[in-house]
């Protein structure tokens, strides 16, 4: 054999190759990965923002309402408790450690509709401007947070599909070594998603 044939053997492998691979779905399924991480990504990014608002929230309710001591430290401590647990996209295919992270993002939730609640029982309170705008702040983030969940959501839907279809399934578990992700779940996004009811 010469080297010409040789090197049109290599050549005609080689595209042989290249053609496969992009009918097996490669490219596809390294698309929707990073789609679903840039998702998550905004998740995290929504829920930080929300707990940035909270130490200020929480300072403003202290000056007119000091002896809901209780209904406050559950506040920071479901916010320490939530900005505690990380989860990165990389470790998004844990879905116990997906469940804690939504557990807390659940718990923070629910403390911070007690917090907005004793508001009722303080006039000036509700009256305070730096009040109104924290709250103002706030329901526009859990909407932020409910559209980026919603986004995660639709990504992590098509990723998924696509791991699990006939023949990128080939390419997820044998060459790539991918799984399913986790998602929310629609008991989660009832829990979690709803913001805090504020009435004034």
């Amino acid at each position: 054999m010469t080297c010409g044939c040789w090197s049109k053997r290599v050549l005609s492998v080689a595209l042989g190759g290249i053609l496969l691979l992009s009918g097996c779905g490669y490219n596809d399924l390294q698309g929707l990965d990073e789609d679903t991480k840039a998702a998550w990504s905004e998740v995290v990014n929504q829920y930080q923002r929300r707990a940035d608002l909270i130490p200020n929230l929480v300072a403003t309710v202290k000056g007119y309402a000091e002896h809901e001591r209780e209904t406050l430290e559950d506040v920071v401590s479901a916010r320490s408790k939530a900005t505690g647990i990380q989860i990165t996209p990389e470790t998004l295919s844990n879905p116990a450690a997906f469940k804690e992270f939504q557990n807390a993002q659940a718990g923070l939730t629910t403390a911070l509709g007690r917090l907005i609640a004793i508001a009722e029982n303080y006039p000036n309170l509700k009256a305070d401007q730096s009040f109104l705008d924290l709250q103002s702040q706030l329901e526009g983030t859990e909407n932020r947070i409910a559209v980026a969940r919603k986004r995660y959501i639709d990504r992590v839907a098509e990723y998924n599909k696509t791991v699990r279809y006939f023949p990128t399934n080939l390419t997820a578990k044998f060459l790539l070594h991918m799984e399913e992700k986790p998602n929310f779940t629609v008991a989660d996004e009832q829990a979690v998603a709803k913001p805090p009811e504020v009435k004034f």
